[in-house]
């Protein structure tokens, strides 16, 4: 279903073909509200958005609305972690266990933090069934998964972990540091910063946030696998309530960020520019390449597709979901959402939506704007 637009926004004359997919977006009735935001040195080079935040087409998608990122979240925990490891609180090739004994039981003894952030730990979900309200008990949680046993051999694959992933890596950060990983980010990195974004949405923020439209069709997995089923497969593997105002408030390292484009595309320059933003060193130099640099890569056991992974980032590897970059890593949210760095250009980017698809990786929607603005610039 076509539909007429306004664009609003900054973008250069030279991008003008990246307003035009975004237009073109709209048109298609691919979208609701959206926004796509590129940065290049942290300098933010376009900025658009429209559309409506609302599923009734009645509030403006506009510069202070609040997007769920889903999964992207991810990204933002790996930096998070990262500023613990270049402070030598812990090291990648720690095992977790040495910082969270109960970790260790069921044969998780020698699990390692990259193996953790690059879903190689087994744990994608949990055995059930149980309410799904209990994922708003993380130390119930955390406990679960400490006395789990790996679904697969620890360190052999990679097997995405949707939800689990942000629970381990929220009680890790949160022995090292004292505070919730949520807390750290806003204190360190938000407010000083700058960025609008959460992990932890406060009360009187939510009247922001834009509505989902959830996808009519459900993710391609292939065959129903053991790590697939728990991952995605059954009735308790995400939390309940999704867009109410528990699951806004609460802390999901993994799954429950709120975030601008622009606040997304200027975090992700920390990783396109030497861990720098704003003159600010976010992370060093040598850190940042830690960040990205490749932990495992082959056929993932739970998304159907070739993944190489990083320290808890996606790298484009032979797939190129962000664009030609070789070196470029990211993450895609459910739905459609998208971050990403390329340190060879120095550019990052982020493309939020309410309109969600069916895909976990590589929405079309945001690889025509990574795939428009690279031709238009490099």
């Amino acid at each position: 279903m076509s539909q007429a637009v306004e664009i609003h926004g900054t973008c250069p004359a030279r991008l003008d073909a990246v307003r035009t997919v975004f237009e073109g977006h709209f048109r298609a009735g691919e979208e609701i509200g959206a926004g796509f935001a590129l940065a290049q040195h942290g300098e933010i080079l376009v900025d658009l958005y429209a559309g409506h935040s609302d599923l009734a087409r009645t509030c403006a998608f506009d510069a202070q609305t609040l997007t769920p990122i889903f999964s992207c979240t991810k990204a933002i925990a790996s930096l998070m972690i990262a500023r613990l490891v270049d402070q030598g609180l812990i090291a990648y090739d720690q095992a977790v266990a040495t910082i969270w004994p109960e970790f260790g039981a069921a044969g998780k003894a020698a699990i390692t933090l990259e193996q953790v952030l690059s879903h190689q730990a087994g744990l994608c979900g949990l055995e059930g069934p149980f309410d799904p309200q209990l994922w708003y008990d993380p130390e119930a949680i955390c406990a679960r998964l400490a006395a789990m046993a790996p679904l697969w051999p620890p360190g052999g694959a990679s097997g995405y972990h949707p939800i689990t992933v942000g629970y381990l890596v929220g009680e890790v950060f949160r022995r090292l540091d004292g505070r919730s990983l949520g807390t750290a980010l806003r204190q360190d990195l938000s407010q000083p910063l700058g960025l609008d974004l959460w992990i932890g949405l406060p009360a009187h923020e939510h009247g922001r946030c834009a509505q989902m439209q959830r996808p009519k069709t459900l993710p391609k997995l292939g065959p129903m696998t053991e790590p697939r089923r728990l991952a995605f497969g059954t009735a308790w593997a995400a939390p309940s309530g999704r867009e109410s105002p528990d699951w806004r408030s609460m802390e999901i390292p993994s799954a429950n960020g709120h975030a601008t484009a622009p606040a997304l595309a200027r975090l992700m320059s920390v990783l396109a520019c030497h861990g720098q933003l704003d003159g600010r060193t976010v992370l060093s130099d040598a850190m940042a390449k830690a960040v990205m640099r490749e932990r495992i890569s082959g056929n993932d056991l739970v998304l159907p597709r070739h993944v190489s992974w990083g320290a808890g980032l996606m790298r484009n590897d032979v797939t190129e979901i962000y664009g030609p970059g070789v070196n470029t890593v990211g993450h895609y949210g459910w739905g459609g959402s998208c971050v990403f760095a390329d340190p060879d250009t120095g550019l990052s980017g982020a493309y939020v939506m309410n309109r969600q698809s069916a895909h976990l990786v590589g929405d079309p929607r945001a690889m025509a704007l990574i795939t428009a603005a690279y031709r238009a610039l490099v």
